[in-house]
């Protein structure tokens, strides 16, 4: 490895996502994005390094809590993702920017895991589609619907067949909703969030909760309007609710209110979608969210997924539109 400080250029940018969805447990997924905030962005090639045993140098969010060496997230993922291909692993060292919350339920392990295995495709070379990249994923983190809608971008839908195979459909959502990410100071560990989870759900529950999953991913396609009063879920939100209080207290009065809001993913972060081109129903959210401590965060649908640049590309630098003169980036036209 050279000691020289000119970094080899060659970027990997993921998207925050959010889980769930209300009703869809382990099986809905959004990516989302917003300026400057919720993405994962990888730069990779020759770092000096003080300390030979660091991998990754971690900036922004994680910043000197993320582990640096081969326990890593990103780097565990890489090379997961070269031992399963029976390849080399490459010797670079990588830094890491992040503006994914920690532990906040946007995914923020699923962007460093699919961050190393898409940097692992990009510098082997090894043909590799993105369903195969989601099922490796999926084997890492758990459960598919974090790292689905990182690799993919979009609205996604999981689900096992008989045979225990891994269906992923994944779908561009309606225009007309605009997604506003309330993120509170505190953090939650998805493991403890899980831990309160009830063992089995009644027949009569599981019913609405299939019932609502499906209103809910028709309301998210356009198909028909949002009903807020089918937003809430059986499963996973109850239990949640009573850990995390004032997540449950904010997710209430947004639905009291009629705006369509769920726990994204473990929590404690919460995600509301309004009308675009409502105004004053942006302004009650950010006036709800201020009086419970949390900061609302305007953002996008992340349309692309995770993405690479490689050398002599613009760096996928920022987030916003890639300039025109960039005419190998694989954002071109997203």
């Amino acid at each position: 490895m050279s000691s020289a400080a000119t970094l080899v250029h060659h970027t990997v940018s993921v998207p925050a996502t959010t889980a769930n969805l209300g009703p869809g447990f382990d099986a809905f997924g959004l990516a989302l994005r917003g300026t400057g905030r919720f993405r994962l962005s990888l730069h990779v090639g020759s770092l000096p390094r003080a300390d030979q045993d660091e991998r990754v140098r971690c900036e922004d969010e994680g910043a000197g809590e993320i582990a640096s060496g081969d326990d890593n997230l990103v780097w565990r993922s890489l090379v997961a993702f070269c031992e399963h291909h029976d390849v080399a692993v490459p010797d670079v060292a990588l830094r890491s920017r992040s503006t994914v919350p920690l532990e906040r339920g946007l995914g923020s392990s699923s962007s460093a895991i699919v961050a190393g295995l898409v940097l692992g495709r990009a510098l082997t070379e090894v043909a590799v589609g993105d369903r195969d990249l989601i099922g490796l994923a999926t084997r890492i983190e758990g459960h598919p619907d974090n790292v689905a809608p990182a690799i993919a971008g979009g609205l996604v839908a999981c689900a096992t067949d008989d045979a225990g195979g891994l269906v992923i459909r994944r779908v561009n959502p309606t225009p007309t909703l605009r997604p506003l990410v309330l993120v509170p100071t505190t953090r939650q560990a998805t493991t403890s969030a899980r831990a309160v989870l009830p063992r089995t759900l009644s027949r009569a529950d599981a019913s609405v909760q299939a019932a609502r999953a499906g209103h809910v991913l028709g309301a998210l396609l356009g198909a028909w309007p949002a009903a807020v009063s089918l937003a809430g879920d059986r499963l996973h939100e109850p239990a949640r609710f009573e850990a995390m209080p004032a997540t449950g207290a904010v997710v209430a009065e947004l639905r009291d209110a009629g705006v369509h809001a769920w726990l994204s993913g473990a929590g404690p972060s919460v995600v509301a979608v309004i009308d675009g081109v409502r105004g004053d129903v942006l302004a009650r959210v950010e006036a709800l969210a201020a009086q419970h401590g949390f900061e609302a965060h305007a953002a996008e649908v992340d349309l692309s997924g995770a993405v690479t640049c490689p050398a002599g590309g613009c760096g996928l630098a920022g987030d916003g539109p890639v300039g025109s003169d960039c005419v190998r980036c694989p954002r071109r036209g997203v």
